[in-house]
């Protein structure tokens, strides 16, 4: 069966184009690099402001409950894809090595402008 073709061999034709909101993005890869943000127009004319690189890192200390900036020393590793540490990729879950110590990313840094971190305990 040829691929988008009827049983009798018409073609099949799209009823209409994609709209704005359905239209897929442009992958957003966020690397350890020195800072780069970009702003988006999105639904209702909002603003969207991702990240591409990052440098720095909004650390939380759980047990003093402060949170402070720390600058990214390197990816040490991410638990879904093991290329992802080897090409500086942040992503959510990934352990980050920090000025502070070892943390976990615990936001979607691609989606939301800023890395988030939690310090974790060796």
């Amino acid at each position: 069966m040829n691929k988008g073709r009827k049983a009798t061999g018409g073609k099949y034709h799209k009823l209409r184009k994609k709209k704005f909101y359905e239209k897929q993005s442009q992958e957003r890869i966020v690397t350890l690099k020195k800072t780069k943000r970009k702003t988006l127009r999105v639904k209702g004319g909002n603003k969207k402001t991702i990240l591409l690189n990052a440098d720095t890192a909004n650390v939380l200390d759980t047990e003093t409950k402060k949170t402070q900036k720390a600058e990214i020393k390197n990816v040490l590793e991410t638990p879904h894809n093991v290329f992802h540490a080897r090409q500086n990729r942040l992503t959510k879950g990934t352990i980050i090595e920090t000025s502070l110590g070892k943390a976990k990313i615990t936001n979607r840094p691609s989606q939301e402008g800023q890395v988030n971190a939690i310090l974790v305990k060796e």
